[in-house]
């Protein structure tokens, strides 16, 4: 099948009977351009069918209007809430989203940024803390603006936006522990960073009030049956347990479902607590305890503050804590 000639700057130029020059000004700026002529334009590009061309932008190192995204997982709800708070930050801007995921893999995570800073992208937004050395280099060297999201506990390299990750776990277990419960499991999953901090605010939590930890630690992701598989090693290793506090709503959630078919009454027997304030923990009975992250507004304010620093705004912090709720429900 031969290829149709895409219609160019040249041809709407023509249609219109102004130079190529006016059009190129209007697509960097409509605002460069009378408002009269900025509606033929427009209106011409939607009838051609016309699709600007980046790459001599790219190739001359002019700004690309492109925001890179890197997130861990494409399934994950959390990230999907955080893609959506960026674009709609930078849709309004008119800035288009590249985004890659790296499966929680360092290695990936350089791969996928070294991409793309090749379509030279003007800034940005991280899911990790911690980096390969030669990604550090590579963003050393771009010289373009990096935010890191999800995780505040610590000022890093790069500006971050989100929460304390080890407060909003310490919050919740200490919840647990002042409503009754003393045998309280930690239920993780792929054991990454964050993971790893929820991890050390439930053992504060636990030490605090002289209680002994104990986690469940796996590479597996996340799901409702290593949620149920988990509950069952619980019940063998603590035959004690009264208490879960999970690294997310998927195990949480798989918990309750297996502690139903084994007629395990939630709360009164074994309390379950989640993290993230998924949708369907809350539309299930009973609605599930979890600690609500503002995973929307990160990506809004993570987005922002990058626009703010491309029009050579200076950081507002090195850190924007935007918090977290702890949200009882009816399974503690």
């Amino acid at each position: 099948m031969e290829k149709r000639k895409r219609p160019t700057l040249q041809d709407i130029a023509n249609h219109l009977g102004i130079t190529k020059m006016t059009i190129s000004r209007y697509l960097r700026n409509p605002n460069s351009v009378a408002p009269d002529t900025q509606q033929k334009i427009a209106a011409a590009i939607e009838e051609f069918g016309y699709i600007p061309n980046r790459a001599p932008d790219i190739l001359s190192n002019a700004k690309s209007r492109a925001i890179g995204v890197l997130v861990p997982s494409l399934t994950n709800h959390v990230f999907a809430d955080v893609i959506k708070g960026i674009e709609q930050i930078t849709d309004t801007a008119g800035y288009q989203t590249m985004l890659a995921h790296y499966g929680y893999s360092e290695k990936k995570e350089e791969q996928r940024i070294e991409s793309l800073l090749s379509y030279n992208v003007d800034g940005l937004i991280l899911s990790e803390s911690q980096h390969s050395p030669r990604t550090l280099k590579m963003l050393e060297v771009a010289n373009i603006p990096v935010i890191e999201i999800m995780e505040c506990s610590e000022i890093g390299a790069y500006q971050s936006v989100g929460f304390n990750n080890i407060m909003a776990a310490q919050s919740m277990v200490e919840t647990m522990i002042k409503r009754g419960r003393k045998h309280i499991v930690y239920f993780a999953a792929r054991l990454d960073k964050r993971t790893q901090l929820k991890m050390q605010g439930y053992e504060q939590a636990m030490h605090k009030y002289g209680l002994r930890p104990y986690s469940l630690i796996t590479q597996e992701p996340s799901s409702f049956s290593l949620g149920a598989q988990q509950l069952h090693q619980a019940l063998q290793d603590v035959p004690t347990l009264d208490g879960i506090f999970c690294t997310n709503d998927d195990l949480a959630i798989g918990a309750i479902f297996e502690c139903q078919r084994l007629n395990i009454k939630v709360p009164t027997q074994i309390a379950v607590a989640g993290f993230h304030g998924h949708n369907m923990g809350q539309a299930m009975t009973p609605q599930l305890a979890t600690v609500i992250t503002p995973r929307l507004e990160v990506g809004r304010v993570a987005a922002q503050e990058l626009l703010n620093r491309l029009n050579g705004q200076t950081p507002q912090s090195p850190i924007i804590n935007l918090g977290y709720q702890i949200h009882i429900g009816e399974s503690i």
